[in-house]
């Protein structure tokens, strides 16, 4: 067993969309570890369901091709596929979940855990079929994929949706990039240190940036990706919960309401973007064909068929917080496909020292510091510091970094988000999970932007694949004094 890797209640977890790409790229794998690092009883069971008609046989068969990339021993894999079962599920027929009742009243025992992995259009009668079953027990808890709507409305018409079934503490909508090792760090590193938190502040930090950019373009996720695009794909949930944790206040203690009704303020004092305002402090784009890597791709529109499309793949935005915390520091977020590099990282840039004691003589201008959080591909932290340059000449300064990169300092393998997540739900532990109010009160910021982006009817600014974005991008920072941070060494 890895070290503070305690076992977890027994329990059943039903995959409603077992045999989907989450539950194949994700969900198996991640449950496969937390079994080989002993977090899982062998009283416990993963029940896939959905509407193939499959044996238990043929969804181990399915379940040890999404682990075969995992190196581990044949004979724990073998032990592992013991606990994966198969039950059919639709959810439009209350007979299969009859049956699934019936299953899961074997062991009346062990904590229930329903992931939806379906599309948001089946919660109602998948949540309704769990409620009729009477399969909303006390220990049952029922997860919820984004995306949670695609605007306020519909997001709380899914809530209530959910709201009919499960109580809120019931209740887990999951956002895998809260389960990253740096993003809990952030916690750590504010409240776990007297260093930083007195000058995490506008006083002391001159603005913050978070960037998720990938290479990847859409994919195959084109048909869902077109009717939603990077603000509501992106923004909304990763990169407004990753700002809450940036800036929220001290939480009261580390469980979960405290932290989350900090996060929720911090969303309810975001100032407002809408009309002139919103085109101002935005800029969002669609890759054109371009190099990515060493191969050449093609544009969004060649990649969909979606010739006359206007969806974004691309934004970046200013935003400001208006508390005392906070108050005149600029946040800036970008988020696209088929940039440069995949990288997902916060930078917290400190203010400038007030005078240089140090002159010409010193090399040149003071580089100010700079806290880089970085989340993928290589998770660490970096605080870039003005020290000596060594040897003799005189007192020359150069930037140098303390570099804490967690695959050196740590080493070994560490579990990725979902592996956390998966056992917080087992545990009931909802400190990483979205609570209904931040979901509404993100939209509550978010649709006004796109309210606005459609009401001035202008297409998205071109960029090519392979860049960092539109120009107009770096425009937005500059024209401010300021520059993206663009760091490769971490």
């Amino acid at each position: 067993m890895a070290p503070h890797a305690k076992p977890v209640d027994s329990f059943d977890l039903v995959i409603i969309g077992g045999t989907g790409d989450l539950a194949r790229r994700k969900l198996l794998p991640a449950l496969f570890h937390r079994f080989l690092d002993g977090q899982i009883t062998p009283e416990s069971r993963i029940i896939g369901g959905a509407r193939d008609d499959l044996t238990t046989e043929a969804y181990r068969h399915m379940a040890r091709e999404s682990i075969a990339s995992e190196s581990a021993d044949p004979a724990a894999v073998d032990t592992f596929l013991q606990l994966v079962h198969f039950t059919r599920i639709d959810v439009r027929s209350a007979e299969s979940f009859s049956t699934l009742a019936s299953l899961l009243n074997q062991r009346p025992g062990n904590v229930r855990v329903f992931y939806l992995a379906i599309q948001p259009s089946l919660f109602s009668d998948a949540c309704r079929q769990l409620r009729d079953a009477g399969l909303n027990c006390d220990r049952c808890r029922v997860v919820v994929e984004k995306p949670i709507g695609h605007d306020l409305p519909s997001a709380t018409a899914t809530n209530e949706v959910l709201a009919e079934a499960f109580t809120e503490a019931q209740t887990f909508r999951i956002d895998h990039y809260l389960g990253k090792e740096t993003v809990q760090n952030l916690l750590a590193l504010r409240f776990g240190n007297a260093l930083f938190e007195p000058v995490w502040n506008a006083a002391h930090v001159d603005h913050v940036q978070i960037t998720v950019s990938e290479q990847a373009g859409v994919g195959g996720r084109h048909s869902y990706y077109d009717s939603a695009g990077a603000m509501r794909d992106m923004v909304q949930n990763h990169l407004l919960q990753l700002l809450c944790f940036v800036a929220m206040e001290p939480p009261h203690s580390i469980s979960a309401d405290p932290v989350r009704n900090e996060k929720l303020k911090v969303l309810q004092s975001l100032e407002p973007l809408d009309g002139e305002a919103a085109l101002a402090a935005t800029v969002r784009g669609q890759y054109r064909a371009g190099v990515s890597g060493s191969s050449a791709v093609a544009g969004y529109a060649e990649e969909t068929g979606l010739e006359d499309s206007n969806t974004e793949t691309f934004v970046a935005l200013r935003a400001g917080i208006a508390n005392w915390r906070w108050a005149g520091v600029p946040f800036y977020l970008r988020t696209g496909k088929r940039l440069a590099q995949r990288v997902s990282e916060i930078v917290i840039a400190f203010r400038s020292v007030p005078h240089s004691l140090f002159g010409t003589t010193a090399g040149g201008a003071l580089s100010p510091n700079k806290l880089v959080i970085r989340l993928q591909p290589d998770e660490g932290v970096k605080l870039s510091l003005m020290i000596k340059e060594p040897g003799p000449g005189g007192l020359r300064l150069r930037e140098s970094s303390l570099d804490m990169t967690f695959a050196e300092t740590f080493g070994g393998r560490h579990p990725d988000a979902y592996e956390r997540l998966l056992m917080d739900v087992v545990r009931g532990n909802q400190t990483l999970f979205m609570r209904r109010d931040e979901i509404e009160a993100a939209w509550r910021w978010v649709d006004p932007i796109i309210a606005a982006w459609n009401d001035s009817a202008a297409a998205p600014r071109p960029y090519a694949a392979g860049s960092w974005g539109p120009s107009a991008a770096v425009a937005l920072v500059e024209r401010e004094g300021r520059t993206w941070h663009e760091d490769t060494d971490l």
